[in-house]
């Protein structure tokens, strides 16, 4: 897709002077034939070739060519994921290279969360070598459990199997696999086709404990407690009966084309007590592994922090309502719960004020979109982030909200259609999601230059770095 369209009048009289002119292959004859062949609007530069000399619609001997915003770009999009920032990441997607730090395209239109922020950026970029700079974040930070790094500040969120294609599940993993970080499973299980590859999955256990069993803990390096989500807290998680495939029945040991309700809250947990009892409960199963509790953003959430921190928590996981697939109900993504801009730093000071902090892996979901995103919750004080919605989009998600129904997505990407899962491969994924983090960390080691940093853990906390765009820099975090 293009954002600029490309229009032949039947008045085209093929003489091919437009192939001849355009250096961009928009115009393009089939070898033997003087036929000329409709416009590949997807290598147009669009308006800006006016400028040249080889300009198609300008050079046309019948005025046969016009050129008009695309109608599929118009319909792209909404103001937190616009049509520009899908095809951007696409465009990283395929090819790897970064976006430039003041590219339009890392930010959206919605008027909140981080598009009201911005990073304070020195003019100019020293000279510098990427294989320098350290990007990676450390997942333990107490003394108990196994060290783990990862190459990279995020892991993968929960997508269940159900939820979205055994494909991308195992995309996800794949290039989660080769940067040395990690993908949570979502509630459900997961397929044995993922299994090589359980050193890099993070199980999860959610309320309606589906698909939770002893081996998929045993396996894990990680384990994480979902005890609420961001885009629909109070409201627990839901598979509808049309998703509910035997396959994925069989993984959740439920009833086929039933709808499935996962319950709010965990009715066993209503105290810090009982939250340590249900960390010790993975633990007697797998000692070494490391603890993340997933929490939403009340108002109280660095009380529920500091709760799972002295329950035993590894990595405090805080989702915010920004994120979320289709499925989640837009009234709930957008009037429950704290954004997770104020959440993070709330919780950031609050770690300090106990003293705790340096022991803590807090990481931050809801809404992170873009390398820049990343970048401006670190400096709001989480270590890493968890990404999901972002990884769908380089797959090739138009947003359509659709994410509910079995046959609704129609990039195959969260289906358990077996017509539709067809649309895509994992080896593909795999290579495109790929790319996008390679885009991704480029970004960041730029930004850690303009910075004089040499290390993504140096950004932490530095909310003197960021300007809201409508409110002094003192009172960004207060």
């Amino acid at each position: 897709m293009n954002r600029f369209k490309v229009v032949r009048a039947d008045t085209c009289i093929s003489c091919c002077l437009c192939e001849s002119l355009c250096p961009y292959g928009v115009h393009r004859r089939v070898e033997g034939h003087t036929r000329i062949l409709p416009p590949d609007d997807r290598k147009c530069i669009g308006p800006a070739c006016e400028a040249n000399d080889f300009f198609c619609v300008a050079n046309c001997p019948t005025n046969s060519l016009s050129l008009r915003e695309s109608d599929n770009f118009k319909s792209l999009g909404d103001p937190r994921w616009t049509a520009d920032m899908i095809l951007a990441t696409w465009h990283q997607a395929e090819t790897g290279a970064p976006l430039p730090l003041d590219h339009p395209a890392n930010e959206g239109r919605s008027g909140g969360g981080f598009d009201e922020l911005r990073l304070v950026l020195p003019e100019k970029t020293p000279r510098y070598d990427p294989d320098d700079m350290s990007t990676s974040m450390e997942l333990n930070r107490r003394g108990t459990g196994e060290r783990i790094r990862t190459s990279v500040p995020f892991y993968g969120g929960g997508m269940s199997f159900g939820s979205i294609s055994v494909h991308t599940m195992l995309a996800r993993v794949v290039a989660a696999r080769k940067w040395d970080t990690f993908v949570s499973t979502g509630e459900g299980g997961y397929p044995k086709l993922l299994v090589p590859y359980s050193d890099s999955i993070i199980t999860q256990i959610a309320t309606g404990l589906f698909g939770v069993r002893e081996e998929t803990i045993q396996r894990s390096r990680i384990i994480e407690f979902k005890y609420a989500q961001g885009a629909k807290p109070g409201l627990g998680g839901h598979l509808l009966g049309d998703k509910n495939t035997p396959d994925v029945a069989r993984m959740r040991e439920a009833v086929p084309y039933t709808s499935l309700f996962s319950p709010f809250p965990f009715h066993s947990v209503y105290s810090v007590e009982d939250h340590k009892k249900h960390f010790d409960w993975a633990l007697s199963i797998n000692p070494k592994a490391l603890l993340s509790a997933k929490v939403s953003t009340p108002n109280d959430v660095e009380m529920v922090a500091v709760g799972s921190y002295y329950a035993g928590a590894h990595i405090v996981h805080l989702d915010g309502g920004y994120g979320g697939t289709g499925a989640a109900p837009e009234i709930a993504k957008k009037n429950i719960a704290m954004p997770i801009e104020y959440a993070i730093p709330k919780v950031h000071r609050f770690l300090m004020a106990e003293g705790i902090r340096d022991e803590v892996t807090l990481v931050a979901s809801g809404g992170i979109r873009t390398a820049l995103d990343v970048a401006k919750a670190i400096a709001l004080g989480a270590d890493g982030v968890v990404t999901g919605t972002s990884e769908l989009v380089a797959l090739g998600c138009v947003r359509c909200g659709n994410c509910e129904s079995g046959r609704g997505c129609p990039r195959g990407i969260a289906t358990t259609d077996p017509e539709l899962e067809r649309q895509s491969t994992s080896d593909w994924g795999s290579s495109i999601l790929d790319n996008l983090y390679s885009s991704w960390r480029a970004q960041w080691c730029e930004l850690l230059a303009r910075l004089e940093m040499s290390d993504i853990s140096e950004l932490v906390g530095r909310t003197d770095l960021l300007r809201y765009r409508q409110r002094p820099a003192k009172e960004v975090g207060e």
